[in-house]
């Protein structure tokens, strides 16, 4: 690796690192209004998640986006979490505008203190949501800034038996950065930095103490192996709030990613944008 090359990749890429840890800043201290009787609890564990994302060409600019994870957790692979499927098609207005829709089917194993009660609960519980996507794209110099705007729509319901399902909604943004290293561009053989945070808000009539849900900050490292498949691997920091509205989960995620692209039109088209995650 060119040090030259390196250290100038660093150099341009300084404000969309700044950008993203700054979003953060506001969020690690964020909570309620403490009271006399209420105090703040947090419990920590780690969890591994792993991923594969597709995106396969289906027409000029027409592609079926799908996301793959299971994700454990507790000593990272203890007891397992989620099993998570989002499927999508995606349709590229310009090289800078994306937009995505599609549905989400995830499945959820209760965490152990369900079996420490003494109501029946079930083991594991599906949701079904409805998700809407906009992808911007701001080249930087040699990086790329990505500005992500999620909606969902979520019919979920508690691990105890007979639980209704419960329609809310979730707003999320996410400020993500890639930053090639070795190369001056984004190719097969390139090492790349990547970098995000992602802010997750929730409404709805069951929504009371915790609009704010979760905020996430990632920091990894890629490897593009071909103009087909990519690899990436890194640490994220949750920190997730409860329905209570007092009591918080800060999260340990170990994050290991697959990123497969195809192009199943007859006649090929030219390739889009660099894009190894949403």
């Amino acid at each position: 690796m060119r040090f030259d090359i390196f250290t100038s990749s660093l150099k341009k890429a300084v404000p969309a690192i700044l950008c993203v840890v700054l979003l953060a800043l506001p969020m690690t201290g964020f909570s309620q209004d403490e009271t006399e009787e209420e105090e703040r609890k947090t419990s920590r564990r780690s969890e591994l998640w792993n991923g594969l994302y597709t995106k396969y060409r289906i027409g000029k600019k027409l592609f079926y986006y799908g996301e793959y994870h299971l994700r454990t957790r507790d000593q990272l692979v203890q007891n397992m979490g989620q099993i998570y499927l989002r499927f999508g098609l995606s349709y590229i207005i310009n090289k800078n505008l994306e937009i995505t829709g599609g549905i989400v089917t995830p499945f959820y194993w209760a965490p152990p203190e369900y079996a420490e009660q003494e109501e029946p609960y079930d083991n594991v519980v599906n949701q079904f949501r409805f998700w809407q996507q906009a992808l911007f794209i701001m080249p930087i110099g040699k990086a790329k800034i990505y500005h992500q705007l999620r909606t969902e729509q979520r019919w979920r319901r508690d691990y105890y038996v007979g639980s209704p399902f419960e329609l809310t909604y979730r707003w999320r943004y996410k400020i993500s950065s890639y930053i090639p290293l070795n190369s001056y561009k984004f190719q097969p053989g390139t090492y790349f930095l990547s970098l995000y945070n992602e802010i997750f808000m929730q409404t709805g009539k069951t929504i009371i103490r915790n609009p704010f849900e979760d905020n996430r900050l990632f920091v990894g490292m890629g490897y593009i192996l071909n103009d087909k498949i990519q690899f990436q691997v890194g640490y994220a920091k949750s920190w997730q709030q409860k329905s209570s509205g007092i009591d918080y989960v800060n999260r340990d995620l170990i994050r290991l990613s697959v990123y497969h692209n195809l192009d199943l039109t007859k006649k090929k088209s030219p390739p889009v944008n660099f894009q190894p995650v949403f």
